[in-house]
């Protein structure tokens, strides 16, 4: 590691990211927080948001090769801001911290990039009604959506690591979705919130480079965007947060955050044609079934989540039960298949563990 790696890594440890997701939870005197009365407006929204602590550009996809095996990939931007004022060049509060990933039935392929604000090795543009791009380094999440559209309806994704890569093309078959109360996601009993949209509704088709060799991929993808200053309650340490899409169309997010009892649990029912239906807390019932040994950690890697009153009961199954993130703040993130009532695939994600 160069002198200059050994100072990136010593500031990112000594601010944004040294005390993991139990720092969502820490005080923010001085940030903006989230307003309910905030009415989301694209494509604006889709910009980064200075003056708010932490915020993220994530996409998970659920893919498939010609001879039927499944694969998942994650990519995601995240931007942390150590101080209220951003400031500028080698003087920003904001660092930037990209993960990358392709899961397979046998192996969880992860790559890590960490970057400075202000010195324009990563960032999120915006310009005009279609123009869009996030990036970190030579990662990209850039936008191929024509004239008029919304930035978010194609795009095109890149990630690399040692020994994987990934070039995929995303189309939108549905409306951006908002979460919660109009974006306005409330995380515990407190208060605490986050605005939160999805685009749920991409199909997919592109290239997987593994070690193997390449594989043509085709499937569907999911995109978060949700941005925050104090997300978390403080003695929540982490979350299971699901992403579901069924045969019939329809879709569920769903999290709990737990806090050593009962934990916060809410989400979103997402009908077809993507009308949001807000799940009040305590709604959505999640079970962990199977434990498997993971980074030294026990990890659900099987659930069972019910919705009573819709009659939604299924069982979730890791593609791989050793999905684990091994990034400077380890989490577990993979491709699930449904099974039940509602069959279909989705991505799971749990950290704190």
């Amino acid at each position: 590691m160069n002198v200059k790696a050994v100072f990136l890594w010593l500031w990112l440890c000594s601010g944004a990211f040294a005390q993991g997701f139990a720092d969502m939870g820490a005080n923010v005197e001085g940030f903006a927080l989230p307003d309910p009365a905030h009415v989301l407006a694209f494509p604006a929204d889709h910009a980064a948001h200075p003056g708010f602590r932490i915020e993220w550009w994530y996409l998970t996809a659920n893919l498939a090769g010609a001879d039927g095996t499944q694969y998942g990939v994650q990519w995601t931007l995240f931007r942390s801001q150590t101080a209220p004022v951003v400031g500028t060049g080698w003087q920003s509060s904001e660092v930037w911290m990209g993960h990358a990933a392709i899961t397979t039935p046998s192996d969880h392929l992860v790559a890590e990039r960490l970057a400075r604000g202000g010195i324009g090795q990563a960032g999120v543009t915006l310009g005009g009604e279609s123009s869009f791009a996030a990036w970190i380094d030579d990662w990209q999440m850039l936008s191929t959506a024509p004239p008029g559209a919304d930035p978010l309806d194609r795009l095109r994704l890149t990630a690399a690591g040692k020994d994987f890569g990934y070039t995929l093309d995303l189309e939108a078959q549905g409306p951006l979705v908002l979460q919660g109360d109009a974006g306005y996601s409330v995380k515990s009993d407190g208060g605490q919130a986050s605005h939160y949209y999805s685009q749920p509704f991409y199909a997919v088709e592109g290239q997987l480079d593994l070690p193997t060799g390449p594989v043509a991929v085709t499937g569907t993808a999911w995109a978060d965007r949700e941005w925050s200053s104090q997300p978390l309650a403080a003695d929540q340490t982490g979350w299971d947060w699901f992403s579901l899409s069924f045969d019939s169309g329809e879709k569920l997010m769903g999290f709990v955050l737990r806090d050593g009892s009962a934990g916060y649990a809410s989400g979103t029912w997402i009908a077809a044609d993507g009308t949001p239906e807000p799940l009040p807390p305590g709604a959505l019932v999640a079970d962990p079934l199977d434990l498997a040994t993971v980074a030294g950690r026990d990890i659900p890697v099987a659930w069972r989540l019910r919705l009573p009153d819709r009659g939604l009961d299924v069982r979730l199954d890791a593609l791989n039960p050793n999905a684990w993130m091994s990034t400077t703040i380890p989490y577990w993130e993979g491709p699930v298949s449904v099974n039940g009532s509602q069959p279909g695939r989705g991505y799971l994600e749990m950290t704190g563990y």
